[in-house]
């Protein structure tokens, strides 16, 4: 058994799966300290990676694509604070992390763990019931439906239908942006037969987020949706039969996920097999 203690969270790995503890330090984000404990069984993971700084260092997971509902809901947009694949190591504990990384490493290579994406969620996303307030409204979720209310912050033309109920077979998708920079970001649930807006202060089937500390919890309503929706490698849906808006926003999503796999290789974090790899399965689906 290999594990790592700081303050920024415990890691355990028992060579079937790692447990990965928040910390209490401040500087833990509060999407950590509510998602709680974290299991990944080996099979989800695609890499681990350590990497050094002058003061502090930081570890990193890489799951295979589509395992966490979390990391499909959010394309890759959690920040550091709020990441739970990521853990700050101090300097005098580097030789542990090193350790650490190597028992991973060494445990996949012996299973033959591949790093291709996964046609099933392995990890199953936050427990249910749940409600979060944020931005202009509350989002709760019981497994079966969203409730949508809202608050004396939204606009006057969205808050004049009501509270709002959507059928979790009625959900085509979700979507959870941060607000970034003038940019405000949203909850987002795309519905059948309702045309997308551009604008989530004035989309009833959306929660407008302002970048306040409480955004980042939304991202747990948008993970336990996705759970519970259809995977992304699934394509029992023919092109053809979509709405023309639900294609457009698959687009979007597609070439923004291009854009990630872009940042995360220039980084180092992807290698540039596993970049081509990554790069041509989005091709595929556009």
């Amino acid at each position: 058994m290999a594990e790592i203690i700081q303050k920024d969270g415990i890691w355990v790995f028992d060579g079937d799966a790692l447990r990965l503890t928040p910390g209490r330090d401040r500087n833990v984000g509060v999407l950590r300290r509510a998602l709680g404990e974290l299991v990944v069984p080996l099979g989800a993971l695609a890499g681990i990676s350590f990497e050094q700084g002058r003061r502090q260092g930081r570890l990193r997971l890489r799951l295979r694509d589509g395992a966490d509902p979390l990391l499909h809901a959010t394309g890759g947009r959690l920040a550091e604070p709020h990441d739970p694949y990521r853990l700050t190591v101090e300097s005098d504990r580097y030789g542990v992390a090193e350790y650490f990384t190597d028992e991973v490493r060494d445990a996949l290579l012996l299973a033959q763990v591949p790093g291709t994406p996964v046609s099933g969620y392995l990890l199953p996303g936050p427990p249910l019931p749940l409600s979060v307030s944020a931005g202009d409204g509350t989002a709760s979720f019981d497994g079966e439906r969203v409730r949508l209310e809202w608050n004396w912050k939204t606009e006057d033309v969205k808050a004049a239908a009501g509270p709002r109920t959507l059928a979790l077979a009625d959900i085509l998708g979700v979507e959870w942006l941060p607000s970034a920079g003038l940019e405000n970001g949203h909850l987002r649930f795309r519905m059948t037969g309702a045309p997308a807006r551009e604008r989530a202060k004035y989309d009833p089937n959306a929660v407008e987020l302002w970048g306040f500390k409480r955004d980042p919890l939304m991202a747990l309503v948008a993970a336990a949706v996705q759970a519970r929706l259809p995977h992304p490698s699934a394509a029992d849906v023919p092109e053809l039969s979509r709405a023309p808006e639900a294609a457009e926003a698959d687009h979007d999503a597609l070439l923004r996920r291009l854009r990630e796999l872009g940042e995360l290789h220039r980084e180092g974090v992807l290698t540039d097999e596993e970049f081509t790899m990554a790069k041509q399965a989005v091709l595929k689906r556009m």
